[in-house]
């Protein structure tokens, strides 16, 4: 009996932790901002995924995949979430990161040439320079515009965003001086 009783233990022990397991995957594949096409409007939109929600669904059955956020929000909030096919399709194309990732790399910075390497997304997160010169972290740019942006901008390293800025900010501060 002791047997029976120990096996049932290990056996739910070993079904919790698959359980726990496939939940916490289902929110890793889901959390993060994403950019997704508009079904109903064809462009661009900054969505969420309820990932919290999906995995705790996840934990008793299917994942239930619902948006928390989206730029098109508190207007079009009882749309039918189409746009979720795009999510589930491809989880990882579609995260704002790998977007901005994808477009930085092989790229230089226009002011200084240098090539970027790997994106440092929490200190020095890269620029985008407009026609004009001015130049704006990509991350203050609000998310269903970034593919725009990146059409119309030329990519700019922290380091040169920060000098611009300061000589677009403190213009009194700035000598500049001609190349020899």
């Amino acid at each position: 009996m002791k047997w029976v009783l120990l096996a049932l233990a290990v056996l739910f022990a070993i079904t919790l932790v698959w359980e726990i397991v496939r939940s916490f995957r289902t929110y890793l594949r889901y959390r993060g901002r994403r950019i997704i096409t508009c079904p109903e409007t064809r462009r661009d939109a900054a969505v969420r995924v309820a990932a919290r929600k999906a995995a705790a669904a996840a934990a008793v059955g299917a994942p239930h995949i619902r948006l928390s956020e989206c730029s098109r929000w508190p207007e079009r909030k009882d749309c039918g979430q189409d746009c979720l096919a795009q999510v589930k399709s491809d989880p990882i194309g579609c995260l704002v990161q790998t977007i901005v990732n994808r477009w930085y790399a092989g790229q230089s910075c226009v002011s200084c040439h240098k090539p970027f390497g790997e994106i440092n997304w929490h200190e020095h997160p890269p620029a985008l320079a407009d026609e004009q010169g001015k130049t704006v972290q990509w991350n203050e740019i609000p998310m269903e515009k970034l593919q725009e942006a990146f059409a119309t901008h030329w990519p700019v390293c922290w380091n040169c965003h920060i000098a611009e800025r300061f000589r677009r900010e403190h213009a009194e501060l700035v000598t500049n001086r001609p190349p020899h």
